[in-house]
């Protein structure tokens, strides 16, 4: 009797032993299931203002700059080339020995004064048939060829000289006072200072939006100030090597800093978009041809193929395959499949 209520205890706490072991091993695997579900965060596709602004490099330029140089060679004999000074256009910079040129026309100005009192003598016998008409027309040749001879050598003196083109300041000489020059020889330069130019390129998809009149703002490397510029023109074609689009601006900003050669950044705004569809950057799926994001439909993953537009450092425009009001998943995108069931853990509007 004893054997057998022995037996039947011992049946009785294993089965209770297994019973619990089952139990135990079953509830550790419905809590992990519940734990082991991805949160992720995700924010809601809204309009927005987008103002589509890029930033390119540029270059200050003096508005006019020459490199100065004589049409002739010679001795010079005059110097006038302060080193940093301004000038006026018309300054006479340098004079080239001319002596002779000046006696060879003061040869033709008196020669030009004989033939013209012969002239006159000659056109009152003409009226009174004193002389033949041949004569005359000979006297009036020889008159009208030597006006042409006196304004030749006139050219001649003037090009002896080396005159300022413009008003501008003198950069530095190369020459001294009886140096012999000859028109390859470079004299010196002149900058016209209170003014200047801006140039820079662009890709060439944005050349139908840069038009004459364009206010444009740009700083100098290293400087936060900002300065204001008004583009001029664009060139005629796009550089083949570069596929950029060469723009020229006037400066309109004064000062010191404003040199030419001095590089800068030039920031244009080329256009608004009131209903710019904006997303984070890391919300795109990046693939082999196209891009994609994650859209909840009905509490599940949805893959949508997506074109984008404007990258504003970590925004990007999204200009079709999605609405706005559309839910898109920003992180955790590399482990959801095709219908997987979201679970959010932030979702910003």
């Amino acid at each position: 009797m004893n054997r057998i209520i022995i037996s039947i205890l011992l049946v009785i706490t294993g089965f209770s032993i297994v019973s619990c072991g089952k139990k135990q091993g079953s509830e550790p695997s419905k809590g992990q299931s519940t734990r082991g579900q991805l949160k992720v965060d995700a924010v809601i596709a809204k309009p927005s203002l987008l103002a589509n602004q890029i930033t390119v490099s540029g270059s200050l330029l003096a508005f006019e700059e020459v490199a100065l140089m004589s049409e002739m060679a010679g001795r010079v004999v005059l110097l006038n080339l302060p080193e940093g000074t301004f000038v006026k256009k018309g300054t006479l910079l340098v004079q080239l020995f001319n002596d002779d040129q000046q006696a060879n026309l003061k040869k033709l100005q008196n020669q030009l004064e004989i033939q013209e009192k012969i002239y006159q003598r000659q056109t009152e016998l003409l009226k009174v048939s004193g002389i033949s008409q041949s004569d005359y027309d000979l006297t009036f040749l020889q008159v009208n060829t030597i006006k042409a001879e006196i304004e030749v050598q006139q050219t001649l003196i003037r090009k002896s000289q080396v005159l300022a083109p413009f008003d501008g300041v003198i950069g530095l000489r190369n020459i001294s006072v009886g140096a012999q020059i000859s028109p390859s020889t470079l004299l010196s330069t002149i900058r016209m200072e209170d003014k200047l130019k801006l140039d820079f390129s662009i890709p060439e998809k944005y050349s139908s939006e840069i038009k004459s009149g364009l206010k444009i703002k740009f700083t100098i490397y290293g400087k936060d100030t900002q300065y204001d510029a008004t583009v001029l023109a664009t060139e005629g074609g796009i550089d083949a090597s570069t596929r950029n689009i060469k723009v020229r601006a006037l400066v309109n900003s004064k000062s010191e800093e404003l040199v030419p050669g001095a590089f800068t950044n030039v920031q244009l705004t080329l256009g608004e978009n009131k209903n710019a569809i904006m997303i984070p950057t890391q919300a795109i799926i990046p693939q082999e041809r196209n891009k994609s994001v994650i859209v909840s439909n009905n509490g599940k993953a949805h893959f949508v193929q997506i074109k984008t537009g404007v990258r504003k450092e970590s925004m990007i425009e999204v200009t079709a395959g999605i609405n706005p009001g559309d839910t898109i998943v920003t992180n955790g995108i590399l482990f959801l499949k095709e219908g997987a069931k979201l679970l959010f853990a932030n979702v910003k509007n």
